[in-house]
Order: C-alpha cells, then structure tokens, then sequence
C-alpha cells in the first residue's frame, strides 16, 4: 500500500457505469463528471472536456459509503490511510459514538469504555475545536464527522464518573458540549450502559441533549440495556429526545442474550410507534456477534465470547474464553476476570433477528468497528460489502439500491451532511465503484484484518483515494462540520 497526500483538484470523467445514486431510486446508465471536487454533470455520453477517463463499464457508481457508527477518533489520526474503512468504500466515519469521544478528553488516564479508542496518551484534545485542527493537519483518506461523548463529558468534568453528576460537574459538561457544537460536532452521544455513564439519569441526559438539539445537532445513544430491559431503555432515550426536542438515533439495535432472541419483533414496532411523534433513526451491523470491552456481567455461559484483546494475557487474544478457562481450570467468569481490562466479541444476537433491524426502513449501516483491538471483529474490515454481497445479492434481503441507500442518503439525512450520500448536480463527489457481482466481505472472525473485494475505485471530494487492483491509498478527506462554510 502507498499512502499519498495530494491537494490538487482535478476533473475526472467516470464512463460507462451504472449509476445507484443513494436516493433509494432505480439505477440507470450514467457518466459522471467530477470537478472541482463536485458532481458537476451526471448522464450518458458525456464530453471528455479535459476529463481524465476512467472505464466503469459494468460496474456500479454509487455514492461514498457513511459509517454511522465508529470509534474512529483516534485512527484517523494515527493512521490517516484508514485502510480498513477507504477499502470497503466507506468516505465518511462519524466518530464518538456509545458517549466515547477522544474530545474533550482532558486526561490520558482514561477508564474503560474509554480505553477503546486506543491509548489515548499521545492524543489529549482538550477541546473539540483542537481535534478538528488535529483532524485538519492529518488529512485522512476519509472524511469525519464528529460526536461528542458523555462518558467523556463525565470524566473531564467530574473525579469519580461512578456517582450522580453535581449542578455545578452538570453545568460545566453543557459548557465543554457547547465548545463542541460550536467547533462543528454533529451532536452529543450517550452510552448509559457503560459504568462511565450509567449514573446519569434522564435530567442530565436531557439538559445535555436539549444543548444538541438547541444547536440543531443529532442524539445517539448505546442504550442503557439490549437485553429484558431493552422496551425500558428505549422509552428511556425517545424521552430524552422529546424532552431535549432533538433527533434521536438508537445505535446498534439489537435483543441480545437467549431470552430475548426474536423480540425485534417487538421492539421495531415499539419503534414505529415512537416515531409517529418524535423523529427516530437507527443503526445496525450485519453479524449476530457485538464486540466491545470484557464485561463479567456478559459472560452468562451460554453464549460465545471470542477475546479480541487483554492486556494481562495477550497471548489470549483470538482465542475463545471457554477454551481459556477450561486451559485454566476454571470458570469464565474467573477467567474474565483474569484477563482485565480486555475486550471481546459476543455472540449474542440471533440471525433473524439482525435481518429484521436490517430491513427496517430508517435502519443505517454502520460498522461500529474497534480499529485497537488486537484481533478485531471482522466487522471493522467487512461491514459494507457484507451488506451489498452476503444480504443483498445471495439472501435477496433487499435490493442493491436500498441497500445502498442505508449506507450513502439515508445516513447523511439523518446525520444532515450537507451534499453529501448521493450523486447529483452540485453534490460534493464522495464516490464508490464496484462489481455488484463479485463485492464481498473476506473478513472472518479467524481472519478479521482481510480486505474485501470488489470495491474498484473510491474517490473522496472529488480526488482518488483508493485503488482495488493495487491497494494505493491517497488522502484528501476532511473534517465535516455541522454547519459547514458551502462557500
């Protein structure tokens, strides 16, 4: 792979494909003409005029996939090739998702969840406005769009993030959300399940909320529970939006745990009647496993844990926690204990019950992908083309342009990225090509770091960014504010 940063505007002339342009429409034959880092014409047999050509004869050009759902924030930086997501097609990441943002981070001793973004020791932004300067200076093959997170809200304002917030920790927390709102966050994350956030009840979740929405921003939330409690939980975050008077986006739904394997039935329709008063969206991945740090809590002995990484044991890592403590001669749960602070892969949800959230119409695609774990979930390497292959193709879930609608115009609706997630006149040229016939997913979970195939080409504002046959990587992506300057 070669790694390139180059800021020269071009004009490009993609001929001959088939164009899904994200809106949910029929494809249609279409040339695409690139210029000045816009979609300046878009129909058949378009003039060369300068252009430099490419052939995509047979091949889909669809808008740039938007990962809804990352936890990105840190590997944008310290690997700005972004490798793992440019290669899906992916063009855009929203970071600082599940209450976990890399800012306003103003410590490097971070607790657990915080410690999924990597070690954060070399990466303290006290505001948000220094992570997008940060952001900025790296120049990352994708472009990012930024949440900002509770639990690190929490831990910056308050010295145990275990206890119920003062008036006074709960004031400052909207001061650090406003800097960030003003510095062009997208809105304000939770993730109540997590200890860092779980003291918070819905007065302090609603004042920051109603800060996000106040400001015109998005609430997305890890729920505070997926499992019996999830009908609660959800009530828990529509209140929060209709008293915060902001957008909610529920992340990653799921029933999760053997009890509550087919309740998706319940809960979607729990949703659909939410959303006739108040505007609800939501995000899924297509595995039946979740993957996040090591809870004793999640280990039920029912269920597979695959262990992505321990810091005590990492010889642990890739291994299941069964086989550990058989190893061991002991429970899981000792064995879990063993092996903190780790993360692991649970394999909790039933496939069913994936394809149902799925098919819901206002379901996004994101990969909520953990890019620092030492044997990562394939989902951080394989979630799009997962989609578009495996659910689309072989099982007919739906069709290829509903499928990419989930990934491109639903997303930058629901995330109001300004010209972005379609191809049209006028819109910023994030664009995918690929072979509807061949895209697909080789990340597995024995095998999580394999790039998929598929994806030809992907360009990100205008300018080339990767290349299937060859792997090169050149970097032109940007920080996407709120309200940007369309100047």
């Amino acid at each position: 792979m070669n790694a390139q940063h180059d800021t020269s505007p071009s004009a490009w002339l993609l001929r001959g494909g088939t164009v899904i342009d994200g809106s949910g429409a029929p494809r249609f034959a279409a040339d695409v003409r690139i210029e000045g880092g816009r979609v300046v014409a878009v129909g058949e047999g378009l003039a060369e005029g300068g252009a430099r050509v490419v052939d995509v004869a047979g091949k889909i050009v669809a808008p740039g996939f938007i990962d809804v759902h990352t936890h990105d924030d840190q590997i944008v930086l310290a690997a700005p090739e972004m490798l793992p997501k440019i290669s899906q097609g992916v063009t855009t990441v929203v970071i600082g998702n599940c209450g976990i943002s890399l800012a306003p981070l103003v410590h490097a001793n971070v607790p657990p969840p915080l410690n999924l973004l990597g070690g954060a020791d070399k990466y303290v932004y006290l505001t948000m406005a220094a992570y997008v300067a940060a952001v900025d200076a790296a120049r990352p093959a994708v472009n990012v769009v930024a949440l900002v997170g509770h639990s690190t809200l929490r831990v910056a304002t308050m010295d145990d993030p275990y206890r119920p917030a003062t008036s006074q920790e709960q004031a400052r927390m909207v001061e650090l959300l406003q800097e960030g709102l003003a510095a062009g966050a997208a809105g304000l994350s939770s993730g109540v399940f997590y200890a860092t956030g779980a003291a918070a009840d819905i007065d302090e979740l609603a004042l920051l909320a109603g800060v996000a929405g106040a400001a015109g921003g998005v609430y997305t939330t890890h729920i505070r529970q997926e499992m019996d409690k999830v009908i609660d939980s959800l009530d828990e975050a529509f209140a929060t939006g209709r008293r915060g008077k902001v957008p909610v986006i529920v992340s990653h739904h799921k029933c999760a745990g053997p009890r509550n394997w087919g309740r998706t039935i319940e809960t979607l329709a729990h949703i659909d009647a939410a959303r006739r008063h108040q505007p609800i969206g939501l995000d899924c991945y297509p595995y039946v496993a979740g993957s996040t740090v090591l809870r004793r809590e999640m280990v039920d002995g029912v269920i597979e844990i695959l262990i992505t990484w321990s810091t005590p044991h990492p010889e642990m890592a890739a291994r299941r926690l069964a086989d550990i403590a058989a190893e061991w001669g002991c429970s899981q749960q000792a064995a879990c204990e063993r092996l903190q602070p780790g993360g692991a892969c649970y394999f909790q949800m039933r496939e069913d019950d994936v394809q149902r959230v799925l098919c819901y119409p206002v379901t996004m695609i994101g990969s909520d992908g953990l890019p620092h774990d030492q044997h990562p979930h394939p989902r951080l390497w394989g979630t799009f083309p997962r989609v578009l292959g495996h659910y689309s193709r072989e099982l007919g879930l739906f069709s290829l342009e509903t499928a990419v609608h989930k990934m491109t115009g639903l997303s930058a609706r629901q995330f109001q990225l300004v010209d972005r997630g379609e191809i049209r006149v006028g819109a910023f040229a994030d664009l995918v090509v690929f072979d509807a016939a061949t895209v697909e997913d080789k990340a597995t979970f024995e095998q999580p770091k394999a790039l998929s195939a598929g994806i030809v080409r992907v360009f990100v504002n205008g300018e080339p960014a990767y290349r299937g046959d060859d792997g090169q990587v050149q970097r032109h992506g940007r920080f996407l504010k709120r309200t940007p300057d369309l100047a």
